[in-house]
């Protein structure tokens, strides 16, 4: 009765009807979202955040898998493999990303894929094994733009040198793993930068001695329509639409990318104070270290004197900065393949600039002083005037901090230093071309280059203080901790428009005059004193001393071998000497060292001094 009253017959039947149906869909909503934390919270015990049974594989498929997607919404499926020797990437069954094998490529995989289509755009490794690569791991991230999908995965060991910073970092990204990552567990984690995270998995070893089991990462991604390079503050120029081809397909590169204030593409030539411009082709040796290259272009074409347009590198990279990409076909396997790379490239520089007589290698890794063309301007007529030069080098092998001070400097060795060199077209054409080492030959190019067969007892130039500073931690030569102790602490000389002293004087007979009166007029050193000792060099004046190492013949470098540790030098084999004698800066004080009796200079010794002779300290393999 009551009931008919307030509805009125029809109407009030329907409305209880539908208070049910929405009483009904209420509670039935509460019993779902408590189903789905509950799975959750179950879920993120099975990957690993309480640990696991011994011999399980962990492998957790993301909560978002289960939920039908929506007709309007893409998505696609992500699988991630993370192990003791094995990190893979799958994307909707194709694999991205493959890298298998123990002993190489140790530490976090972190793959940056495109929001829109999953397209890989950036791919790195970090040894977080070893010191300060996380520190490394934060900048790269640091220069991805919000949104990208990010996939990090171990492989083998990822956490001895993972640091509180950077695990902080990874949670604020969204991982729930990474503060309880130790030593040798497996881990794949999957987030859109900066918004939060899509999926973890997570396995714990249980001994030391022993790895955990994969973990495996399955998510289903909702794709974006935008790719993230939309930018309507751009202006509508050539340089923009080359800005927008690489923003599209590449990732890590920072402010390039940026809506706001995007780094500049296109620099103002700073000529040089004589001749402009110089006019030398220039061959970049890139492998696929884009982000390198990216840097080392940004400052080479900077620098005063830089021949634009004389530019030859493989392709990508050069496109976005307008310069001569040149791209072929890789030969051979590691050392072999880098070997014909040279070989590949310096032929199509000199079919490309057939009237040029000289031409400038430079890999990318190595940033350049900016004096650099102003460098090589001075000294290439040298090349042309004294035929028992190999080449003029930018790079001094005993170039540290502590070990040099001379900026307008320059030697004469024995050794071909690389890293930033100049030869002649002749030398090439003529005799290095014709007898490179084949695609099944194992040679270095630099160590073949430095066969006394191939350089015939012919020299190079260089200088006190290099011109180039290696920053590459990572490639087939090299790893972040032999960086940290040959390379790090190099220097690069920082003026501009240096004038270079005593140039005339280092073709060949007029070096020798040089040298000669430089060690006539030093103060010989007290050798009765141990040459490592701090006051070995006196701190009191500016002089040049000289001291005399035992050396009984010209390959005899025992004595050298410990001083070069002693005085923290490059100790891995014998560099930058000339006629068994070496020039260098410590403690600030220009410092000649003469072998005796196999240097030529032995003679100007004096009679009551003894060479100093040291021997190489056995190791006690007990």
């Amino acid at each position: 009765m009551i009931s008919r009253r307030m509805c009125g017959h029809k109407n009030c039947y329907v409305k209880i009807c539908k208070s049910g149906l929405l009483l009904m869909l209420v509670v039935s909503l509460v019993i779902n979202i408590s189903f789905i934390i509950d799975t959750r919270q179950k879920l993120h015990q099975q990957t690993g955040a309480v640990g696991h049974e011994k011999g399980d594989i962990v492998h957790t498929v993301h909560p978002q898998a289960d939920i039908k997607p929506s007709p309007a919404l893409r998505q696609a499926r992500v699988e991630v493999t993370s192990s003791k020797q094995l990190v893979a990437v799958k994307v909707n069954g194709r694999n991205v990303y493959l890298n298998d094998g123990f002993d190489e490529d140790r530490g976090i995989h972190v793959l940056v894929l495109n929001q829109a289509n999953l397209e890989v755009m950036a791919r790195k490794v970090f040894d977080t094994y070893q010191k300060n690569e996380d520190d490394d791991m934060l900048r790269f991230l640091s220069n991805i733009s919000p949104g990208r999908i990010i996939v990090y995965a171990i492989k083998d060991e990822g956490t001895f040198n993972l640091q509180e910073r950077s695990r902080g970092e990874l949670l604020r990204l969204g991982s729930e793993s990474a503060p309880l990552l130790h030593w040798r567990d497996t881990w794949a984690f999957i987030a859109r930068h900066k918004k939060g995270g899509l999926g973890e998995s997570y396995g714990e070893s249980k001994e030391l001695t022993q790895w955990a089991e994969p973990a495996i990462l399955t998510a289903n991604i909702t794709l974006e329509n935008n790719n993230g390079v939309e930018c309507a503050s751009w202006p509508d120029t050539p340089e923009t639409a080359r800005r927008r081809e690489f923003c599209q397909k590449y990732e890590g590169y920072g402010a390039v990318c940026s809506c706001g204030a995007p780094e500049p593409l296109s620099f103002t030539v700073k000529p040089l104070e004589v001749d402009g411009v110089l006019d030398v082709p220039v061959t970049i040796i890139a492998s696929n270290r884009p982000a390198y290259l990216y840097r080392m272009l940004r400052r080479l074409l900077q620098t005063s004197g830089v021949p634009v347009d004389k530019i030859t590198e493989p392709l990508d990279v050069t496109r976005l900065f307008n310069i001569r990409g040149i791209q072929h076909a890789p030969l051979g396997q590691k050392n072999a393949r880098i070997a014909q790379h040279y070989k590949a490239s310096l032929t199509a520089t000199f079919n490309f600039f057939p009237d040029s007589g000289y031409v400038i290698i430079i890999e990318e890794d190595l940033d350049v002083s900016p004096d650099f063309f102003l460098y090589f301007q001075q000294t290439m007529h040298l090349l042309d005037e004294d035929p028992t030069l190999y080449c003029i080098s930018a790079w001094n092998d005993q170039g540290y901090d502590h070990s040099c001070a001379d900026e307008t400097l320059l030697y004469r060795i024995e050794t071909m230093p690389g890293l930033g060199w100049m030869m002649k077209k002749s030398l090439y054409k003529d005799e290095l071309e014709p007898q490179w080492p084949a695609q099944d030959k194992q040679w270095d190019w630099d160590m073949w280059m430095r066969h006394g067969a191939i350089r015939k007892s012919r020299e190079c130039i260089i200088p006190d203080i290099s011109r180039t500073y290696h920053f590459g931690s990572k490639g087939l030569n090299i790893n972040p901790y032999f960086q940290e102790i040959y390379f790090n602490k190099h220097k690069l000389q920082s003026k501009p428009n240096v004038r270079l002293k005593d140039v005339d004087r280092m073709t060949s007979e007029k070096y020798e005059v040089l040298v000669r009166d430089l060690i006539k007029g030093a103060k010989v050193l007290d050798h009765s004193k141990d040459p490592c000792a701090e006051d070995f060099i006196p701190k009191t004046d500016d002089s040049t001393y000289v001291m005399y190492i035992q050396m009984k013949e010209e390959r005899d470098f025992e004595t050298w071998k410990q001083l070069a540790k002693c005085y923290k030098l490059w100790d891995l084999d014998v560099r930058g000497f000339h006629k068994s004698m070496w020039r260098n800066f410590l403690h600030g004080k220009h410092l000649v060292l003469v072998g005796v009796p196999a240097s030529p200079y032995s003679d100007l010794k004096p009679d009551n001094v003894h060479p100093i002779f040291l021997q190489e300290k056995k190791e006690n393999k007990e």
